[in-house]
């Protein structure tokens, strides 16, 4: 079981090493981030984009570009069909974004014909060490899905449910946040977060205990469900957080990271393989966490 993050990173450091593939990594961070992880024996990689800049940003950065592999591809969009290509041979385990169009990059992995899709929705998961109890705590969706749908929260909540079984969490529970921690129609998520309740107890939604709607308080402080009088198995110890929608899930994100400073890690799930998408405003310690996590969940090495 993975309880922390130095956990996450000596497991991918003793296992067979994945490759993962960086569409448009023509960037000073992405080739440091390249080196770190090479150095820290976290994953191999292969690059499409530019050769000549990328040899010479790789020089800047005094790192030996004969540790990876480089597809030549000068157009962002020829890159990321071409990174998405190689997933779908099996011939790399996770896919990242570099410096390309957000839009360019998404195009390729979720054309039905080519790309990545999974007949599912994907959904972004940040993790972070338990600020009260052990192990790890997913949130989502953070980045991805604007106001889900009951259907589409079902889809977030497997996502990160299968993330959790990765990670060796074997019935993880999920709390369905909100403002408040009880049912108001007037507050439609509570609605929601009373549904999803309901369909995991009857079955619905599987490999997982759902509970809500939660405020945050109760949904990660044992003290604080109490004092509200809440009980349960997941009242003040969620290992996964569903945000209602992008507009809370997003702000949790940056408020761990910005007011918290705590270490994170993210991946966009749902497709074939794990996404790799990093902020230009990320550490590099939250980049390099990143990429092991997606080393850490993708399928094994054929």
């Amino acid at each position: 079981m993975i309880r922390n993050f130095d956990d996450l990173l000596a497991a991918v450091s003793n296992m067979p090493k994945k490759r993962i593939v960086i569409a448009s990594p023509e960037g000073g961070e992405v080739i440091k981030l390249v080196r770190a992880a090479l150095e820290q024996k976290v994953a191999d990689f292969v690059l499409v984009g530019d050769r000549e800049r990328i040899a010479s940003m790789a020089h800047f950065e005094g790192f030996d570009c004969k540790d990876v592999e480089i597809i030549h591809r000068t157009v962002h969009k020829d890159a990321a069909e071409e990174a998405v290509g190689l997933v779908v041979a099996g011939k790399a385990n996770a896919i990242m974004k570099g410096n390309l169009p957000t839009s360019t990059f998404l195009k390729a992995i979720l054309d039905k014909q080519k790309g990545l899709n999974n007949n599912t929705i994907i959904s972004e998961v940040t993790l972070h060490e338990k600020i009260e109890g052990e192990g790890l705590q997913l949130i989502t969706d953070c980045a991805i899905n604007i106001s889900p749908t009951l259907d589409e929260k079902v889809q977030i909540v497997n996502n990160a449910v299968q993330m959790a079984h990765r990670l060796g969490y074997q019935r993880p529970r999920v709390a369905v946040l909100s403002a408040v921690e009880v049912v108001n129609p007037a507050i439609p998520d509570t609605l929601d977060a009373a549904v999803l309740s309901k369909m995991s107890e009857r079955g619905q939604i599987k490999g997982c205990i759902i509970d809500g709607p939660f405020a945050l308080d109760n949904a990660v402080s044992l003290e604080a469900a109490r004092y509200k009088n809440l009980d349960g198995e997941v009242a003040g110890r969620a290992d996964i957080i569903l945000a209602p929608n992008l507009q809370v899930g997003n702000p949790l994100h940056k408020a761990l990271v910005f007011f918290a400073r705590r270490k994170i890690a993210s991946a966009v799930l749902g497709a074939r393989a794990p996404i790799v998408m990093t902020s230009r405003s990320d550490s590099m310690e939250t980049m390099l966490l990143t990429i092991a996590l997606a080393a850490y969940i993708s399928p094994a090495p054929e």
